[in-house]
């Protein structure tokens, strides 16, 4: 049977649920969702002079995909301030944006049902396309009221100074 750990004792992948996102050095209180990350390369079509009944296909731009964070909606205001750094309506002519910082690199970090740090992946120059202050608000509804950012972003990579972790070992307790 083949073994999917470098150290040898995990055999199953990492759960989709403990994970959490970190930018300007700090992690950002209650995400509760963050979309998948992901790049789609293009191709380039082309054939050689001598080949004229069949093409060849070459790699060509790369575009990554904006990311969503949502969290529920609460007294803080990390998601507006920044969305506000791209477009602050009534800070009158000529502030409206501040293109001085609204970029910002995102750190998401995956943990282990043992709550140790696992994979990490760094995103680059992050900014807010699209914000949710607040969702549909429903009388008859039991549901928590979410907020969203939407980041456009230019690439992502694994952080490879995140080794996998040495999962601990639990005992039976001695009588």
């Amino acid at each position: 049977m083949a073994q999917f750990s470098v150290n040898g004792t995990r055999y199953d992948p990492y759960k989709n649920f403990k994970f959490r996102v970190k930018w300007d050095g700090r992690y950002v209180a209650g995400i509760s969702k963050v979309s998948a990350l992901k790049r789609t390369t293009d191709m380039v079509e082309h054939r050689e002079g001598g080949d004229p009944s069949s093409s060849r296909k070459s790699p060509a731009r790369t575009k990554y995909d904006a990311i969503t964070l949502d969290r529920g909606v609460t007294h803080d205001t990390e998601f507006e301030k920044w969305a506000n750094k791209v477009w602050n309506f009534g800070a009158g002519l000529g502030a409206e944006v501040s293109l001085k910082d609204f970029r910002k690199d995102i750190i998401i970090e995956v943990y282990n049902e043992a709550g140790q740090l696992a994979i990490a992946y760094k995103v680059y120059r992050c900014w807010v396309s699209e914000y949710q202050a607040l969702p549909d608000l429903d009388a008859n509804a039991g549901a928590v009221a979410i907020q969203h950012i939407k980041l456009e972003n230019e690439g992502w990579e694994r952080d490879v100074d995140v080794v996998e972790p040495s999962e601990p070992q639990f005992t039976e307790p001695a009588n």
